[in-house]
């Protein structure tokens, strides 16, 4: 397109060009603070979930659960990312049969030691490969957080088994 002898194609090719890559690097920018605010949440959250389940552990079993929750990328709580509870997982069972035995902290599942964590993950465990009810009987989504929920399990116990 030409006005007046002035070739505007090339202007206005250039100035769509520039849009573009001030918006690419404006949506890169907001997606780098997203990510990072995702990590410092995620690091907050599992914080604080372990403040709940293992108050009085000592800092090998919360080192063990986090590493393990890193590996597996969910925890045994059953809880994703974001906080929200994918199913009702074995240690959050656990944390129920507490509250109806009385106990004065049914919330602290893993203990003072290193030891009662590891029964407390063996106890889970265990509970997943003998299921009451069939597992296939589940939605499918739910199975495969139950195979994710295992893997947590068996590597938070070969991690709490280095200090065994």
């Amino acid at each position: 397109m030409n006005i007046g002898g002035i070739g505007t194609t090339n202007y206005l090719t250039a100035r769509y060009s520039t849009k573009n890559e001030e918006k690419k690097v404006s949506e890169n920018q907001f997606l780098d603070t997203v990510s990072k605010k995702e990590v410092e949440n995620a690091i907050d959250y599992e914080e604080k979930l372990l403040e709940n389940i293992a108050p009085n552990a000592p800092e090998e079993v919360k080192t063990a659960w986090k590493e393990a929750s890193k590996e597996v990328g969910v925890n045994g709580m059953g809880m994703k990312k974001n906080g929200m509870l994918s199913h009702i997982s074995q240690m959050l069972v656990q944390q129920l049969i507490n509250a109806h035995n009385g106990n004065p902290n049914p919330q602290d599942i893993l203990g003072d030691s290193v030891e009662s964590a590891w029964q407390a993950a063996k106890k889970a465990l265990y509970a997943l490969e003998n299921p009451l009810a069939p597992i296939n009987q589940r939605k499918l989504e739910v199975q495969e957080q139950i195979k994710k929920e295992k893997e947590f399990y068996q590597a938070f116990i070969t991690k709490l088994e280095q200090f065994l």
